[in-house]
């Protein structure tokens, strides 16, 4: 196996990094404030969002703050193990193991 068969396609773009690494280590987050972190437009983070849920990695939880809606996103399990394994594969790059 090459030394990039470990790394995952689903984590190529910046923003899906950005997002995860987010979720990897906060419980929920809204959608507001990963846009605000990222520095991202509606369209985009809604897109690569939309990627990262088809894939299983990230929840969605969606209920209403006073009259607003307020959706939030947390990593799924397969999440979690997909971004670690991801990360591992890049150290192991990184050290050329």
């Amino acid at each position: 196996m090459s030394q990039i068969e470990g790394l995952n396609k689903a984590f190529d773009s910046r923003v899906r990094l950005g997002i995860m690494s987010i979720l990897m280590v906060n419980e929920w987050v809204d959608y507001k404030e990963i846009k605000e972190k990222l520095d991202l437009t509606d369209g985009n983070l809604a897109s690569h969002i939309s990627g990262l849920e088809k894939a299983n990695y990230i929840a969605i939880r969606k209920r209403f703050v006073g009259k607003k809606t307020n959706t939030s996103y947390k990593a799924t399990k397969d999440g979690i193990k997909a971004f670690q394994d991801h990360i591992d594969a890049l150290e192991n790059l990184i050290k050329g193991i």
